[in-house]
């Protein structure tokens, strides 16, 4: 679906790898922040454009568990998992539902539920962040 601005956190992660340290761990700990925060802003996103029916595309929206690492890349892929009561699987609700079809008007839902998570990522990772320096300072 659609992606976020990273502005912000590519110094962030510079700063990381100028320290040489082993930030694995507190990598993954940011990786599971920042789709958590995704998570909430297309909740929030589909909530406020009125996609509730039966609740269960709202509330499959997720993520695997761990981060996901392939091609020198952490990342986490947050969609809606699973599937409804009927069989309909949650994702081809979303995506629908984001870009239209021939009866459904595209929303671009995913797009405002990004930028919710814009507003929250970095303070969130710059504390995980300022927490991981302070305790090996």
């Amino acid at each position: 679906m659609a992606q976020f601005d990273t502005s912000g956190i590519k110094e962030l992660i510079d700063q990381m790898q100028r320290m040489g340290l082993d930030i694995s761990d507190v990598a993954m700990e940011m990786c599971d922040a920042a789709a958590e925060e995704i998570k909430n802003g297309w909740k929030r996103s589909a909530e406020e454009h009125g996609f509730r029916v039966t609740g269960a595309m709202i509330n499959s929206i997720g993520y695997p568990e761990g981060p996901i690492s392939a091609g020198g890349m952490t990342y986490v892929d947050v969609y809606p998992q699973g599937k409804d009561g009927r069989g309909v699987r949650n994702a081809d609700k979303a995506f629908i539902l984001h870009y239209g079809s021939s009866r459904i008007q595209a929303s671009y839902w995913t797009d405002q539920g990004n930028q919710y998570a814009e507003q929250t990522i970095p303070g969130r990772l710059q504390g995980i962040w300022d927490k991981y320096i302070a305790s090996n300072s």
